[in-house]
């Protein structure tokens, strides 16, 4: 049994869940003003604030460069269920070296938008679950997919000697 193709997949559901509900939180948020999720939990634990923040659409990043009506505009969450997704697409296939990169590579620039979130986070003196535990998610997914990418690498070796 792969222990580490389920740990991927597991994680890949867990990140699509995570996006999912942050993406139904926010649309919530946005139709209904009074509306608390449950990640709500004080002024400084709340991810609602965080989700409508101008840091929770296109990254922070699209906005400024491409404008705030740009396509490439959308929630945070858009994303993370397209990489979450293509996470766990990409895992049931059959491993190969490409497909391995492809899904390190994924990983790796995931924990790069973590850790620039995080100090968004930081910087906005709050603290969202929600985005901590996709953090989490992101950095488990790396770890067994770099590893399984190198196991891949050293077999590979190994069969050509």
């Amino acid at each position: 049994m792969d222990f580490n193709l389920i740990f991927r997949v597991t994680l890949g559901l867990l990140g699509l869940f995570l996006s999912v509900y942050s993406l139904f939180v926010e649309m919530q948020a946005h139709a209904d003003k009074n509306y608390k999720a449950m990640c709500d939990i004080s002024e400084r634990v709340s991810c609602t604030k965080v989700f409508l923040s101008d840091f929770g659409r296109g990254f922070g990043l699209v906005a400024p460069i491409f404008g705030k009506d740009s396509p490439l505009n959308l929630p945070n969450p858009v994303f993370g269920i397209v990489f979450y997704s293509l996470v766990i697409l990409i895992s049931l296939f059959k491993s190969n070296k490409g497909g391995l990169r492809l899904l390190t590579t994924l990983a790796g620039v995931s924990c790069l938008m973590s850790l620039y979130l995080a100090s968004i986070l930081y910087r906005m003196k709050d603290t969202c679950l929600v985005c901590i535990s996709t953090y989490i998610v992101n950095f488990g997914l790396l770890y067994f997919s770099f590893k399984r990418f190198n196991e891949y690498v050293v077999m590979e070796k190994y069969k050509s000697e």
